[in-house]
């Protein structure tokens, strides 16, 4: 497979080549991010396969708006208060999914991982695109995570479709909290788990 390099400049071809089922690395306001589109299996498995992704460990969504992830999961009054606090930015948040998510897209599991990032970029793609994206970390299973296009070309060239160059704004993997019963911290990130007992609590 030939893998395309391509600037952030370039916008339309990369919501082109990931309508089109593509498996598309680029930047994010946390590391670089591995996405396609969310209602493509075929580019999911095509993601997976790329990344050497366990089927224990389903792909995160990333959404664009509060009203597209109340599309995908039911959000519960603690959890608004996290969204609104925290989202967009380096935030995921694991929530009990809708119906109309099929098993296939979370690997069985009932509950799907979202986040909005606070990046311009991504935020207009998935918009241009209509739906959400399915984005993981930009490495190969079990490697460091990628957070430069170098790191990334050196992992995925000649693996995925196309990689976007550019620089990753906060260099360390979002928090991650579940808030499907009692609010869980799954993985401590940029947002301290003080910060996020506080805005429960206020």
């Amino acid at each position: 497979m030939k893998t395309i390099y391509i600037t952030r400049e370039k916008i339309e071809d990369v919501i082109a080549c990931v309508k089109e089922g593509g498996v598309v690395a680029f930047p994010t306001d946390t590391v670089y991010g591995l996405g396609v589109m969310y209602g493509n299996l075929d580019a999911l498995n095509r993601l997976k396969l790329s990344k050497g992704r366990p089927e224990s460990k389903p792909i995160p969504m990333m959404i664009s708006s509060v009203a597209q992830l109340e599309q995908v999961a039911y959000v519960s009054p603690q959890a608004h208060k996290l969204i609104q606090a925290f989202m967009p930015g380096a935030f995921t948040i694991i929530l009990k999914k809708k119906a109309s998510v099929e098993d296939e897209y979370t690997n069985g599991f009932d509950t799907i991982a979202c986040r909005m990032p606070e990046d311009d970029f991504i935020l207009k793609m998935i918009d241009a695109l209509g739906r959400p994206m399915l984005v993981t970390s930009a490495n190969l299973s079990g490697q460091p995570t990628g957070t430069t296009t170098d790191e990334v070309i050196q992992s995925f060239d000649g693996r995925i479709d196309m990689i976007v160059s550019g620089e990753c704004k906060g260099l360390l993997s979002s928090t991650i909290v579940s808030a499907v019963d009692e609010v869980k911290i799954v993985r401590e990130g940029p947002i301290a788990e003080e910060e996020i007992r506080k805005v429960l609590e206020g």
